[in-house]
C-alpha cells in the first residue's frame, strides 16, 4: 500500500504481504476498510487503525466485495461438484464483518453477476436466481422479502442513491420476440402496468444498463454478437434511452460503427459517448439525447469523467497506443494530451486532480507497472515492477462525495517527477532521392474538428429539440420561397432589358410540357459529361453506356416538343 500524492512512499501502517498468490484486492465503498485473500485467508483491517479485523479461512476465494454500509463481506469461491457428479458445496458465502460469523451460504455457479447487490443503506438486497431475481431487507438473508418474476430475465441493476429503489432489469427476446428492459420501482413489482418505464428492442444479445447518480435514467448498450451486415468484427451495438418518468429514445449517433463506451457526466443530465468506425467519434448528449458537444475525431475508446464532473478524458487503449485527451467540459476547452502507452486500467483519484494508469496481468505480462498523472499532462509518479514479478490489480483508496471539494480547473502543467516526453510520430522511410522534396500528403482520412452542437436560437442557452428545429428550417425554408416570389414580381417588367447574350427561357405556356422540356435537358446534360469522363478514358458503369445509346431518342423527343411550341 503507497500514500497517495504528493509523497508516493509505502506506507508504514500496512504490512507488506509478499505471497505469490495474492490475486484479489478490494476497498470497502468508504474507503475505511481494506480486505485482501493471499491464497491461504482473506484477511480484512481498518485503514485508519491499521489494525486487523477479521481473517476467513476461504484460501480458494477468486474475487469478494464489500457491502456499502461495511456490515457484509461477499466472497465467491469457483464452483466445483464432488467426483461422484453429486452436487458441490455453497461457493458464495455472506460474513458478518462485525461478528465475523456466515450468515449464509449460496450455489453461485457463474463468475459473472455473482455479487449480490445492495441500496446504499443495505435496506435491500438482491440476487438474480433462476429467472427471478431475489430481493431480502435488512440483511436477514434466511427470508426473501421479495420476488421480481419475468421470463427469462437475465441481468437487473440497483438504482444507486437514496429510498426509493428503482430496478432496471433486462429479458432477452426468444422466439421471434423483441428483448425489453423495463424499470420498477421496489416493491411494485405487479406485471407490466406497475413498471416505470419499458423499452423493446431487437438485435440484443447482451446488454449492458448505466443508471445516472439522481436515479433519474438508465442508458442501454444494447450489442449482438455477430454484425450480419459484415461492416464490423465486433458485432452491432444500439444506444437507448429510459428515464423514470417513462420516456424512451433510441439515441442517434452522426457516425456508424461499434459503441466503445459511454458514461454519465456526475452531474446526472448529460452522458458521454464514444461510437464508429476509428478515427471515432465522441459526443455529449443532454437528457433529451440531442448533442451538445462534439469533441470531433480520434484515436479513443473510452471515456472517464472525474468524480466532479468539470473534467473529462477521452482516450485510447487496448489496441490503440494510449493517447489521452482532457478536457474542461464546463468551457469545452482542451487542456492537455499525454500518452499512456500500454495501459490496460484507468481511474480517476477521489480528489478529481489525480489519475492513475497502470499495465497489468494477465492482459499484459511485460512491462508491468503504474504512473500517476495530474490531469495537467504531469507524471508525478511512476513504478516499474521487476521483470520476474506481475502486477494484476491497482486501486485508489475511495472516499464519500463532499470529502474533496471541486477545484478551479487548471491549464498550465504541474511540476512532475519526469519531463514530458511525448513520443512524435513515427517517419515513413523515404529513399535518399526524395528526401530534400516536400513528403505527399498520405492521410487516410481527414481528422473532423470539434464543434459546439448547442443551437444558438435568439441568444438562448436552452437547448432546442430536434422536432422545434426541423419545423424552425420549414418556416425559414418558406419565408425564403416567398422573397424569391416577391423579387420575381418586381423583376417582370424588367426582364425586356435583358442582356444580348442570354437567352431567355422558351415556354410554352403548358407547364407539364415545360417541365418534360427541362427534365430532357438535364438527362442531355448527363449524357454529355459521361461522354466527356469516357473520352479522358474513364472505365464507363453498364448503365452508363445504355445512358448514352439513348441520346438519339431524347434528342428527337426534345426536337418534338419543342416543334409544338
Amino acid at each position: 500500500m503507497v500514500n497517495g500524492p504528493p509523497s508516493f512512499t509505502e506506507s508504514v501502517a500496512f504490512q507488506r504481504d509478499s505471497g505469490k498468490n495474492c490475486k484479489a484486492v478490494a476497498f470497502s465503498k468508504d474507503g475505511s476498510l481494506f480486505g485482501w485473500c493471499n491464497g491461504e485467508k482473506v484477511n480484512v483491517v481498518n485503514v485508519t487503525r491499521a489494525e486487523l479485523l477479521h481473517s476467513f479461512d476461504l484460501p480458494k476465494t477468486v474475487c469478494f466485495e464489500f457491502s456499502p454500509k461495511n456490515n457484509v463481506l461477499a466472497t465467491w469461491q469457483a464452483y466445483a461438484t464432488a467426483k461422484d457428479g453429486t452436487a458441490g458445496v455453497p461457493n458464495l458465502q455472506l460474513h458478518d464483518l462485525r461478528t465475523g460469523k456466515c450468515l449464509k451460504s449460496f450455489v453461485q455457479k457463474k463468475m459473472q453477476n455473482w455479487c449480490p447487490c445492495w441500496a446504499e443503506d443495505e435496506s435491500i438486497c438482491a440476487r438474480n436466481v433462476n429467472n427471478e431475481v431475489h430481493f431480502f431487507e435488512n440483511n436477514n438473508f434466511n427470508t426473501i422479502a421479495n420476488k421480481l418474476h419475468l421470463q427469462k430475465v437475465s441481468d437487473f441493476v440497483l438504482s444507486p442513491g437514496a429510498q426509493p429503489t428503482k430496478v432496471a432489469v433486462y429479458v432477452p427476446g426468444s422466439k421471434g420476440a423483441p428483448s425489453f428492459v423495463r424499470l420498477y420501482q421496489y416493491p411494485n413489482f405487479g406485471g407490466p402496468q406497475s413498471a416505470l418505464a419499458n423499452k423493446s428492442f431487437f438485435k440484443a444479445d447482451k446488454v449492458t444498463m448505466l443508471w445516472n447518480k439522481k436515479a433519474t435514467a438508465v442508458l442501454v448498450v444494447a450489442s449482438t454478437e455477430v454484425d450480419k451486415t459484415g461492416a464490423s468484427y465486433y458485432g452491432e451495438q444500439t444506444l437507448h434511452y429510459l428515464a423514470a418518468s417513462g420516456e424512451s429514445a433510441v439515441v442517434q449517433l452522426p457516425k456508424n460503427g461499434p459503441i466503445y463506451d459511454v458514461a454519465w457526466s456526475p452531474n446526472s443530465v448529460e452522458f458521454c459517448a464514444v461510437y464508429g468506425f476509428m478515427p471515432a467519434k465522441a459526443t455529449v448528449f443532454n437528457l433529451k439525447c440531442d448533442p451538445v458537444f462534439d469533441f470531433g475525431t480520434g484515436p479513443r475508446n473510452a471515456a472517464y469523467y472525474s468524480p466532479h464532473g468539470h473534467i473529462l478524458v477521452l482516450a485510447g487503449f487496448g489496441n490503440l497506443r494510449g493517447q489521452m485527451e482532457v478536457w474542461d467540459v464546463k468551457n469545452y476547452k482542451l487542456i492537455s494530451k499525454p500518452v499512456a502507452s500500454d495501459s490496460t486500467y484507468f481511474a480517476w483519484c477521489p480528489d478529481g486532480e489525480h489519475i492513475v494508469t497502470a499495465t497489468c496481468a494477465p492482459r499484459l505480462r511485460v512491462g508491468n507497472g503504474y504512473k500517476i498523472w495530474h490531469y495537467t499532462g504531469s507524471v508525478l509518479h511512476s513504478h516499474e515492477v521487476p521483470a520476474d514479478q506481475e502486477m494484476w490489480q491497482v486501486s485508489w483508496q475511495p472516499f464519500l462525495d463532499g470529502v474533496f471539494p471541486e477545484r478551479a480547473v487548471r491549464y498550465q502543467a504541474v511540476p512532475g517527477e519526469l519531463p514530458r516526453a511525448e513520443p512524435g510520430p513515427a517517419q515513413a522511410y523515404r529513399p535518399p532521392a526524395l528526401r530534400h522534396r516536400p513528403a505527399p500528403s498520405s492521410r487516410l482520412h481527414e481528422d473532423e474538428p470539434p464543434q459546439n452542437m448547442k443551437p444558438q436560437l435568439g441568444g438562448s442557452d436552452k437547448p432546442v429539440s430536434k422536432i422545434a428545429l426541423k419545423n424552425q428550417r420549414k418556416h425559414e425554408a418558406k419565408k425564403a420561397a416567398k422573397q424569391e416570389a416577391r423579387a420575381d414580381a418586381h423583376q417582370g417588367p424588367a426582364q425586356v432589358r435583358t442582356p444580348q447574350n442570354t437567352v431567355p427561357a422558351m415556354t410554352t405556356g403548358d407547364p407539364e410540357v415545360d417541365k418534360k422540356i427541362k427534365n430532357l435537358k438535364k438527362k442531355l446534360k448527363a449524357i454529355e459529361q459521361l461522354k466527356e469522363q469516357a473520352a479522358a478514358g474513364k472505365q464507363l458503369e453498364k448503365n452508363q453506356v445504355e445512358k448514352i445509346q439513348k441520346e438519339a431518342a431524347l434528342l428527337k423527343e426534345l426536337e418534338d416538343l419543342e416543334l409544338g411550341v
